[in-house]
């Protein structure tokens, strides 16, 4: 529904919700694709290390790590997710000075449940033959643990510390006790791209890709549904599974904390100290994790050691922005392009999924004009190599300007 803007709005939490929302449109852009091209690395023959490195530093932010690791992109997710919980404090609040008890918010918090797995289930449809049930879309894997998120928001903080850390340790050992495929096992059986390369050997053998828990799950569950084409699941591509909302659901936790501490009043040097103390000591946690041999970082299957490492940019990410723009911040202003889009951040990640496709194929085709009248074409005006580039970049703007329209109407969808 449509609704009007509190004016109790949280700059640092919308600006950096902003700047998630951004880098997932920006991902159209393909700059990974163009860093890698064999245009650019003729282009760069000659120009000095420092521009080879930009370009590969770029190329590999910019889009997914195959398995381990985390880049820029891989955290676009656990950010989303994060900043659900951060958000929670400040919701509660709101409907509690509206006098709504406890039950009413609760029936609102399943329907909202509800309503953000269907969501995620009609987005992974478009364009397939049926109704497509799989539930790793982040709106659906939020979804999936929102009421869960919901209750431990009455619960004291101790307890939600106790919650995340009963969730790594639960999912950890469920993976870790998980049997090994036998010898000589085929793993395009359950789904693994031909010529894949990433497996672990040893003991983290136990969080490759589909030959884990969380698939063998799946291979039962989303087979309960109709499937396309009759084809029966055997395994995601990538190798994302419905049960990773439950660490996701730590995630949120982690964000919900956060929240609390920032709807709490604290003196800003001490919100500050805590978001990088617990940022610092989460990206240690799962950084160290990984160092030990425990538990991998790997982001499709949303690891311990992924949930921890993720969590602790988040808190980063969040005091940055808090230190920047919050408490009557002269820096305030320059977040207000990140504002417009966080402010609707619902309705950029619904309507890009649905319509970023053709917004590109309606600019490609309005700007076909200037290569007839003017001789060139305007995608390629910097140069064929960089053509996707302007591409997603004129994407981005025709969004922006939407919501900068919605946000000046005061248009903000919620659920």
């Amino acid at each position: 529904m449509a609704d009007q803007p509190k004016p109790s709005r949280i700059t640092s939490i919308d600006a950096y919700r902003g700047l998630v929302m951004f880098l997932m449109v920006a991902a159209g852009m393909a700059i990974y694709r163009v860093a890698a091209s064999p245009e650019l690395q003729r282009t760069l023959e000659d120009k000095p290390e420092w521009c080879r490195t930009v370009w590969r530093t770029l190329g590999f932010h910019t889009n997914h790590v195959p398995w381990s690791g985390c880049s820029l992109h891989d955290l676009i997710q656990p950010s989303f997710s994060f900043l659900v919980g951060v958000a929670l404090p400040f919701s509660i609040a709101s409907r509690q000075a509206k006098g709504q008890g406890f039950w009413r918010m609760l029936v609102h918090a399943i329907g909202r449940a509800l309503i953000l797995i269907a969501l995620g289930v009609f987005l992974r449809s478009n364009g397939r033959g049926m109704t497509n049930f799989t539930f790793e879309d982040t709106l659906s894997q939020i979804g999936l643990g929102y009421v869960f998120l919901f209750l431990l928001g009455f619960a004291r903080p101790v307890w939600q510390w106790v919650v995340v850390g009963l969730i790594l340790v639960g999912y950890w050992a469920l993976f870790a006790l998980w049997p090994l495929p036998p010898e000589g096992f085929d793993p395009t059986s359950v789904g693994v791209k031909p010529g894949w390369d990433h497996d672990y050997s040893g003991f983290f053998a136990h969080w490759n890709i589909n030959t884990n828990p969380a698939a063998a799950f799946d291979r039962w569950f989303l087979n309960l549904f109709g499937r396309d084409k009759g084809e029966a699941f055997i395994g995601n591509g990538g190798g994302y599974a419905t049960v990773s909302f439950i660490p996701t659901l730590a995630t949120m936790i982690l964000g919900l904390i956060a929240g609390t501490w920032m709807k709490a009043g604290l003196p800003r040097p001490v919100l500050l100290g805590r978001l990088l103390l617990a940022g610092v000591l989460c990206l240690a946690a799962g950084y160290g994790l990984e160092a030990a041999g425990i538990c991998p970082i790997v982001k499709p299957i949303w690891t311990p050691a992924f949930t921890l490492f993720s969590g602790g940019w988040c808190f980063l990410f969040l005091c940055g922005f808090s230190l920047l723009f919050d408490n009557g911040s002269p820096l305030r202003p320059l977040a207000f392009p990140l504002v417009v889009i966080g402010a609707n951040s619902i309705f950029i990640y619904c309507a890009y999924h649905l319509a970023g496709g053709w917004v590109r194929e309606t600019l490609k085709t309005h700007l076909a004009l200037p290569q007839q009248y003017w001789g060139f074409e305007a995608y390629k005006v910097f140069g064929p190599e960089y053509e996707s580039i302007v591409r997603g970049a004129l994407v981005i703007v025709v969004f922006w300007l939407v919501l900068l329209w919605m946000y000046l109407k005061r248009i903000f969808i919620k659920i």
